[in-house]
């Protein structure tokens, strides 16, 4: 696998990656902004140029064009913790622009209401990374790359907190495609990966899809809003009035476990369960292969999730497609994965990525055949999946 750059290229006209732009983001948050003038962050102050001629009400804040290239990018988060965190970490809040990185943090991890320790491994670096992708999308869409949606109200350099309201961007003309393909070298030949733009459970004739799970193989309940839970709810059986009649997955879930371990007890991070699709088989799903990733810590109710395991869980899962693909009629091609880890996980897409790719590689090198397809809900996630592909061409 070519390794995914970690240092920006900043020749006039080139947008640096995700992981430069997010870590520089980092190097603000730790210096805080009455610093921001001494920091080298050669990537953000690119992308302030091309951001220039967006409006911004109120006098120009006191870092300059970063500065006011951050606020922009906070301005277009989802309302609510995550804009609210961002403005805290960043200190971008009134008042809290001189704040020690400590009690920035503080702040911010009091918004999830969860730990320092807690937030710093796990929310923290959702925060950021969203931060990050919103600079690299005003740097897109600025002139050269089409025009930079401009904020209905934007932030001005005081002011409380929620007054960082994203406006809608302008239509576009015609609605982003929902699904993509693009095409990847890996060891001399050619594969398309189909990266589809929706929620897990509107997938339609891939025969595996891979989801995420902790190590004790409990779902979570099916009106949360993960990978896992959208899967449950769309495998269940239901009456004519939305009724629960069969929870199918679920219960196939818990006869595996109860069949390879006692009551209780977690299985190894990377370890991987299967079940059918239950009622996702009218839409062509199959199989589903239950990933043990999140690892519950002790009395608390967080979890960790470590790339490492992703890419075992993984490689685990693609041995198991070729061990039952001949089994079933006709024989399974294709397999679909999520950002594994990028959610409640801490990860980030990129880290996400990498880790699932190192696995998916390796099995496509060795002359697998397989249909691979990722899945995300976001179109700024799927410009991300697109641009770390486009960096796989190298690999021969």
């Amino acid at each position: 696998m070519a390794p995914l750059p970690d240092a920006p290229d900043h020749a006039p006209g080139r947008v640096p990656d995700h992981g430069a732009i997010l870590a520089e983001v980092r190097r603000v948050r730790r210096a805080g902004l009455v610093r921001l003038r001494t920091l080298d962050l050669p990537g953000l102050a690119g992308i302030a140029d091309l951001a220039r001629d967006v409006p911004f009400d109120g006098a120009d804040p006191a870092g300059g064009a970063v500065e006011r290239v951050l606020r922009l990018a906070v301005a277009r988060l989802d309302g609510g913790t995550l804009r609210t965190a961002a403005a805290y970490g960043l200190g971008l809040h009134p008042g809290t622009r001189d704040w020690p990185a400590a009690d920035r943090r503080r702040r911010a991890a009091q918004v999830y209401g969860v730990s320092v320790e807690r937030f710093r491994k796990h929310q923290e670096l959702i925060v950021l990374g969203e931060v990050a992708e919103q600079v690299a999308l005003l740097a897109r869409q600025a002139p050269g790359g089409g025009a930079v949606p401009s904020p209905g109200a934007p932030v001005p350099a005081t002011g409380p907190a929620p007054a960082l309201v994203p406006a809608p961007a302008p239509a576009p003309a015609s609605a982003p495609a929902a699904h993509r393909t693009a095409h990847v070298r890996v060891h001399g030949r050619t594969v398309a990966v189909t990266v589809h733009v929706h929620a897990v459970d509107l997938l339609r004739d891939v025969d595996v899809v891979v989801s995420p799970s902790n190590t004790y193989f409990v779902l979570p309940p099916p009106y949360k809003s993960s990978v896992s839970a959208a899967l449950r709810r769309a495998g269940a059986r239901r009456d004519a009035m939305g009724g629960l009649m069969d929870d199918r997955i679920e219960d196939e879930l818990r006869q595996w476990a109860a069949r390879h371990g006692s009551p209780g007890r977690a299985a190894q991070p990377g370890t991987v369960a299967v079940t059918s699709g239950g009622e996702l088989a009218r839409q062509g799903i199959r199989r589903i292969y239950h990933v043990a990733l999140a690892v519950p810590r002790p009395e608390s109710n967080d979890y960790e999730v470590q790339p490492a395991d992703i890419t075992r869980g993984v490689a685990r899962a693609l041995a198991l497609l070729a061990e039952e693909s001949a089994r079933h009629d006709p024989p399974l091609r294709s397999v679909c994965l999520p950002l594994l880890g990028a959610g409640r996980g801490g990860l980030t897409p990129a880290a996400s990525f990498a880790a699932l790719w190192a696995a998916v590689e390796a099995e496509l090198a060795r002359g697998a055949d397989w249909d691979v397809h990722l899945v995300v809900r976001r179109h700024d996630r799927a410009d991300l999946l697109e641009r770390l592909l486009a960096g796989q061409k190298g690999s021969v």
